[in-house]
Formats: C-alpha cells, sequence, structure tokens
C-alpha cells in the first residue's frame, strides 16, 4: 500500500499561484497581438478621443460566453444602449463597471492600456455590426 498523503492547504495555495503567475504571463505574451472587432463588439467612445486616448473595443459576446446577462446589466449596472454609461478610467480604477472584475485579481487590471484602447481614434460609441475589423487600429501606427 502506498504512503500517498493529499498536499497540505499550503501547498495546494502555492501550487495554485504559481499556476495563476504562468496563466497571467502567458496570456500577457499571446495577448501582445492585434486586437480584432467582431460582430456585436462595443466601441466606448465616450471619453477617448477627448483624452486623446483611442476607444475601447469592449468584446461583448467574449464575455457573453463566460457570464449571463444580468451579471453586467443587473449586478454591474451596465445599461442596454451603446454609450447609455458614463464610465470613464477613474471609475474603472474604483471598481466600477468594468474594474469590478478588471482588477488584477479576477482578470488583468488596467495597467496595460492597449488591451482594451484599441479602436480606431474618432470611431463614435456603437455596437459593430459587422465582421469587417475596421474599427482596429493598425498594428505599428499612432493614434
Amino acid at each position: 500500500m502506498d504512503d500517498y498523503s493529499p498536499p497540505s492547504p499550503g501547498r495546494l495555495r502555492a501550487l495554485f499561484l504559481a499556476l495563476a503567475a504562468c496563466m497571467a504571463l502567458l496570456s500577457g505574451l499571446l495577448g501582445t497581438g492585434d486586437a480584432h472587432a467582431e460582430y456585436g463588439d462595443v466601441v466606448i467612445n465616450n471619453y477617448s478621443d477627448a483624452a486623446g486616448m483611442r476607444p475601447v473595443v469592449f468584446p461583448h459576446w467574449f464575455h457573453r460566453i463566460r457570464y449571463r446577462c444580468k451579471v453586467c446589466h443587473a449586478d454591474l449596472g451596465f445599461k442596454f444602449k451603446a454609450g447609455g454609461n458614463e464610465i470613464n478610467m477613474v471609475k474603472v480604477i474604483d471598481g466600477q463597471f468594468c474594474g469590478a472584475c478588471h482588477n488584477g485579481e479576477v482578470a488583468w487590471s488596467v495597467e496595460n492600456c492597449n488591451m482594451c484602447h484599441s479602436g480606431k481614434q474618432g470611431t463614435a460609441t456603437q455596437v459593430h455590426e459587422s465582421t469587417v475589423n475596421s474599427l482596429v487600429q493598425p498594428k505599428g501606427s499612432k493614434p
């Protein structure tokens, strides 16, 4: 008979943290490519142009696959209208809207601006209605 004993809770936590760190590193390396706007993505540009930033391209269906509508639209208060929310970086950093999950614990935090601010300058707030990736800032071009 084996003398197997399950790992201690401390050892399990250490393994989990090491795995999470590896996953974060891998996602950072893989996430450096071009962003793509797809059908149903939401462009958020209520304040970006005025702040000299590219607009946010929010991958709605990517999030919808993982979460029920109520998580964002009821629990976090997102209105069902593109442009209907007063989202700004102060609120996000304060844990409101996107910042409820994008806090460095549930999902990446706000340090890498280009992960979200990937749209072409001047693109109006809208729901992207085609699969033509014409909303994305070409790689290497300046905002």
